[in-house]
C-alpha cells in the first residue's frame, strides 16, 4: 500500500500578495521524504508562476498538448526538474488552480507528472461545456464600470447614476448622462491598450457628445479590491441613499452576468490615474470611414487601440478626482 502525502496547500491570496509586490519566492508542496520534489515558483519581479517537479533518472518532461501551457526542463541545484508555465499572463489566476490540481495528484495520489497533468486536463475538459461565471476581461471591465458608477453618484446622486448605467443593458455606450455619453474601457496591461467591439462603440449618437475613459488596473494583493468587494460597497451606498436605485443596480449587475456566488478572490488596485478624453481625440474607426458596400455586408468589426500618447482633456462629464475602486 502506497503512503499518500498531505494535500498541498497554497491559496491564491498568498500568491497574489507576492505577485502584487513583485517578489520572487518558492514554496515546497511535497513532504520532505516524498519520492519526488514538487515546488511552486513565483518568478523574478512577480511576473509569472510555475510548478517544478523532480524527474526520475531517465525521465523526460512530458510534451504539452495545450497551446497556453509550456513544459521545459531545468536544473535546480543539481536536480533535473520539469517546469510547467503558461504563455498567457492574463490567465494566471486560472493557471494557479490547474497547477494546484496537478500538484495534488502528484503529492497525494502518487501520480507521475505526465499522469497528473493528463488526468487534470481530462477532468477540466469535461467541465468546459458548463458556464463558470464571467471571464477575466468581463470581470475587469465590470470592475471599472462600478468605479465610474460610484464617481457618477458622487456628482449626480444615486438615482441619476443608476439610470445612466446603460452598458449592462446592451446599449451602445456604458453611461448615458444628460447630454453626454461615456464609454469606459479597463485593462490590466502595462500600456493603455483597449479592444473596441463594433464600429459604433466609439461613435457619437446623434445630437450627443461622447467621452472615453481609459482605466488601468494591476493586481493589488492584500490591499486590493475584489469585484465582489466593489459590488457590495456600491450596493451598500446606493441602498443607504435610494433603495430604488439600488434595485436598478442589482438588476444591472445580474444583466452583466455577475453573481455573488461565483469565485471572487482576485484583488485589484489602480495602476495609473484614469484618462478622460473626447472620443474624437481617439484613434478610432467610425461608420463614415467605411465604403457603403462594407457597411452593408459586414455586421461587426472589433479592433484594438493604443492611447498611451493621449493626455486628459478638461471638461469631462464625470469628475474622477480622487478616483478609486469602490
Amino acid at each position: 500500500m502506497t503512503d499518500r502525502g498531505t494535500a498541498p496547500e497554497l491559496g491564491w491570496s498568498t500568491v497574489e500578495h507576492y505577485l502584487g509586490a513583485g517578489q520572487a519566492t518558492s514554496y515546497r508542496l511535497s513532504d520532505a521524504g516524498a519520492r519526488r520534489t514538487v515546488r511552486y515558483e513565483i518568478g523574478q519581479g512577480g511576473r509569472d508562476i510555475s510548478l517544478t517537479v523532480e524527474l526520475d533518472r531517465h525521465q523526460r518532461p512530458p510534451r504539452s498538448t495545450l497551446p497556453a501551457v509550456a513544459i521545459d526542463q531545468i536544473n535546480h541545484h543539481g536536480t533535473r526538474m520539469a517546469r510547467i508555465s503558461t504563455t498567457q499572463v492574463a490567465l494566471v489566476r486560472d493557471f494557479h488552480d490547474l497547477l494546484m490540481a496537478v500538484a495534488d495528484r502528484i503529492v497525494t495520489g502518487d501520480r507521475t507528472l505526465e499522469e497528473a497533468l493528463e488526468e487534470t486536463i481530462r477532468a477540466w475538459g469535461e467541465l468546459l461545456g458548463r458556464p463558470h461565471g464571467l471571464g477575466l476581461d468581463k470581470r475587469v471591465g465590470l470592475h471599472g464600470e462600478l468605479a465610474v458608477l460610484q464617481a457618477v453618484a458622487r456628482s449626480h446622486g444615486w438615482e441619476a447614476a443608476a439610470r445612466s448605467w446603460t452598458g449592462p443593458r446592451g446599449e451602445q455606450h456604458d453611461f448615458g448622462l444628460a447630454a453626454t455619453d461615456l464609454e469606459v474601457k479597463t485593462t490590466t496591461a502595462e500600456e493603455r491598450r483597449h479592444t473596441v467591439h463594433g464600429i459604433r462603440q466609439l461613435e457619437e449618437s446623434e445630437g450627443r457628445s461622447l467621452w472615453f475613459a481609459s482605466l488601468q488596473l494591476t493586481r493589488g494583493g492584500i490591499g486590493g479590491r475584489s469585484l465582489g468587494d466593489s459590488a457590495a460597497a456600491v450596493l451598500r451606498d446606493a441602498r443607504a441613499a435610494d433603495r430604488i436605485a439600488a434595485m436598478s443596480i442589482e438588476a444591472s449587475l445580474a444583466s452583466a452576468g455577475w453573481s455573488s456566488d461565483e469565485r471572487d478572490d482576485e484583488r485589484w488596485t489602480l495602476r495609473t490615474e484614469p484618462l478622460l478624453v473626447p472620443a474624437d481625440h481617439l484613434p478610432r474607426m467610425t461608420t463614415d470611414m467605411l465604403p457603403a458596400a462594407v457597411r452593408e455586408h459586414v455586421s461587426s468589426i472589433d479592433y484594438c487601440i493604443h492611447v498611451n500618447h493621449l493626455t486628459p482633456v478638461p471638461g469631462s462629464p464625470v469628475d474622477l478626482t480622487d478616483f478609486r475602486l469602490p
